[in-house]
């Protein structure tokens, strides 16, 4: 597959992104609207003003994302400034359905793309499918199986984060996606808010790009430009970075996200760098010219920095029970879920414990285990 990839062309509402093509850069804005709609048009308006290709929101149903229990993590903790339940805090963030065909309309007024990441169900993916001409999936669901099977089936582009995931864990999703849609970018990504130098590890969207043979870009999440135009030198096709008007307003990302006027240097500095290489510049010049630090480039071994491991806990999802289960109930596919936290049955297990027979009762939002079946 290596082979066959290199040359690949996706296009994502007519922009083409590949190797030759021009960095398509997505602005997150992602729950940085604190939950207002006049946020959220004021982040769209910054990001056209930016000149970026694209602006990205989050869309869940709080309820399908979480078990109302279940812890936030240590950054959204650090960052909100006090510690409540994942639930809690992402009621306060969550937009309608309607909102987002709204958003969508502000977008095309704007004349610039709306993206959404769906988070929490089948019914976040159908909305963007209509709405959206990619889906960008979060690293929380790497490991998704189910969801990525059925966002695979969708057709349309796929923008894949891979933060906290292993080598083996981006090829369990690469080989769930393909047999349904091979236009696929597989973004690197460390999943702290933000990341430190030290575990930005950029060679890792090589070591990818490599094994796999896809585009390659990077999701980032560190403060400042720096490691997106860095990434850009080293070959990322598409650029992710969070927006925010104000860094010190309350919430869990306004910390790692660019000011609108920094999002203006990103986008300029990213064209510059484009120019540099297209007189051959190497890597290395560039990075020196730039000041890039050393340490972002790591040892390209993909697999998790010391931080997401607290992150892995409540980002990733286990698989719950959707509803009441009485014991002896032989286990349907409506009787399951999949929610945060990810510290129980891995979201592959999801299709063999269907047909499996409950041995006890088990309250809905309850995480399985293989000791509540038989």
């Amino acid at each position: 597959m290596k082979d066959k990839k290199q040359s690949q062309i996706i296009e994502i509402n007519r922009k083409k992104i590949g190797k030759e093509q021009p960095c398509y850069i997505i602005m997150d804005a992602g729950v940085n609207h604190n939950g207002s709609m006049e946020l959220a048009k004021k982040l769209v308006d910054a990001a056209k003003k930016a000149g970026v290709d694209a602006v990205k929101f989050q869309t869940f149903k709080s309820e399908k994302i979480v078990t109302p229990d279940a812890e936030q993590a240590e950054y959204q903790t650090k960052n909100i400034g006090k510690k409540e339940s994942q639930y809690d805090m992402l009621k306060r963030l969550e937009l309608t359905y309607n909102d987002f065909e709204e958003l969508k309309k502000y977008c095309d007024k704007k004349s610039i793309i709306f993206l959404s990441t769906p988070h929490s169900c089948n019914e976040d993916v159908d909305l963007i499918a209509k709405l959206c001409p990619a889906i960008k999936v979060a690293s929380g669901d790497l490991i998704n199986i189910p969801l990525l099977k059925y966002i695979g089936h969708k057709n349309l582009p796929i923008l894949l984060s891979t933060g906290m995931g292993t080598l083996e864990e981006v090829r369990e999703a690469v080989d769930t996606i393909k047999p349904y849609n091979d236009r696929l970018v597989l973004l690197h990504c460390t999943s702290n808010y933000p990341t430190p130098f030290n575990e930005v590890n950029l060679k890792s969207m090589i070591t990818m790009r490599n094994a796999f043979g896809y585009l390659v870009g990077y999701s980032d999440h560190t403060e400042g430009i720096i490691v997106s135009v860095a990434a850009v030198a080293m070959g990322a096709c598409v650029i992710e970075k969070h927006l925010t008007l104000d860094k010190k307003m309350q919430g869990p990302d306004h910390k790692a996200s660019l000011e609108p006027d920094e999002a203006v240097a990103l986008v300029k500095q990213v064209r510059q760098v484009e120019k540099m290489l297209k007189k051959n510049k190497s890597v290395e010049d560039i990075f020196n010219e730039l000041k890039v630090p050393k340490e972002i480039t790591g040892d390209g071994i993909k697999r998790p920095m010391p931080s997401e491991y607290a992150t892995m806990k409540v980002a990733r999802k286990s698989v719950v029970a959707a509803q009441d289960i009485r014991k002896s109930s032989v286990i349907t596919e409506e009787m399951l879920t999949i929610k945060r936290p990810g510290n129980r049955l891995h979201p592959r297990e999801y299709y063999k414990i269907i047909g499996k027979t409950a041995k006890k009762n088990i309250a809905k939002d309850s995480l399985l285990s293989w000791s509540d079946l038989r």
